[in-house]
């Protein structure tokens, strides 16, 4: 029987990639995970699937902090090499970050594929260092493809979480009425310079008719202190697929798992790239959306200044009765996402599993 052991840790643009493939073979395979102690996968693997955390992390700084890391490297993959072991693991899926390094070598260690999901436009180091160790490669968008040295990879979009591929209703908490609904949201773990910036617009857009559902984050200190009938601020939710559906025009940062749950929600987007990103990936990732006609790029910027306002008030102009309807941006703005749409990545990840085991 084929055993599969998911190495997916961080934040929900590594997890929920992996959560999605882990639904799409959990029926045949059983699958067992390794994270990293106090991270986002301790809350959301438990409940579905056997959690192994090892301490692992990056291999930034010099001198004595890099042999230590590398040590802790070493460690760590002893240690997914004892669970491979123990599990009797046939094959390991990483959609990298930190864990992924140890479970690359931990499988190598072992002689077992290993396959690497890449779903940035600009791939993350352990995907550049190790991606020529691994069995096969995937990524998520086409502009990663050539940036990954030693490796052929095969594109095959990022999953999503199964409740974005079907219908859904629209959530009842949503304030009600014909306004053109915008949804806000910046990542799993929030975006205060972009809760800034939409904060210093919203009094203007909810004074033009517009419903606004604000996703803050956990880590946001001007929550509620905005009070408005046609706004509903929450840290965050889980009927996201609904509101995206539903949704006029989102707001959003451009984490490539964002991204794909846009794109298939065909929801148009003004996009605000996280400026610290690394390696700047996040206006790749946007770039590639831009390409297409599905986004509109506005770079963070002071709350005073007038971009995104412009944006927003430009690309809404047809649904706030400012300009004709045959001249609405969002049409187009949609068939953009579409095509930027892969509605069966888990599906493609899951045959790339299986060729490797047959």
């Amino acid at each position: 029987m084929t055993r599969l052991l998911i190495a997916a840790s961080g934040t929900g643009g590594h997890l929920f990639p992996a959560l999605a493939v882990a639904e799409a073979v959990e029926d045949q395979w059983p699958v067992r995970w390794v994270g990293v102690p106090d991270r986002l996968e301790t809350r959301l693997v438990p409940e579905r699937f056997g959690l192994v955390c090892v301490n692992a992390g990056g291999l930034q700084g010099r001198g004595l902090t890099k042999l230590l890391q590398l040590l802790r490297l070493l460690v760590a993959s002893v240690s997914v090499r004892r669970v491979i072991r123990r599990s009797a693991i046939n094959i390991v899926f990483t959609t990298g970050g930190y864990i992924a390094a140890p479970a690359i070598l931990g499988a190598r260690w072992c002689g077992i594929p290993v396959v690497l999901h890449e779903s940035n436009a600009i791939p993350g180091r352990v995907t550049r260092l190790l991606g020529r160790f691994c069995s096969a490669v995937a990524v998520g968008l086409p502009a990663a493809a050539a940036r990954i040295p030693g490796s052929q990879p095969v594109l095959t979009g990022t999953p999503v979480r199964s409740s974005f591929l079907a219908e859904q209703p629209l959530p009842t908490w949503v304030p009600s009425g014909e306004g053109p609904l915008l949804v806000v949201m910046g990542g799993s773990q929030g975006a205060v310079g972009l809760n800034r910036m939409v904060r210093a617009v919203l009094p203007t857009l909810l004074g033009q008719g517009c419903r606004v559902v604000h996703l803050t984050g956990d880590n946001d200190p001007d929550i509620q202190q905005l009070q408005h009938p046609q706004l509903v601020e929450r840290c965050f939710s889980d009927e996201i697929p609904g509101l995206l559906q539903h949704a006029d025009l989102a707001i959003s940062r451009a984490g490539a798992g964002s991204l794909s749950e846009l794109a298939v929600c065909g929801t148009p987007s003004v996009l605000v790239p996280f400026p610290q990103a690394a390696d700047r990936h996040q206006e790749a990732n946007a770039a590639c959306a831009a390409s297409l006609g599905a986004a509109v790029i506005v770079h963070q910027h002071d709350p005073d200044q007038p971009m995104l306002l412009n944006t927003v008030q430009r690309l809404l102009g047809a649904k706030l009765g400012h300009t004709t309807a045959e001249s609405d941006p969002l049409i187009q703005m949609r068939e953009g996402m579409n095509a930027l749409a892969e509605r069966d990545a888990e599906g493609q990840l899951a045959a790339l599993l299986q060729t490797l085991v047959d």
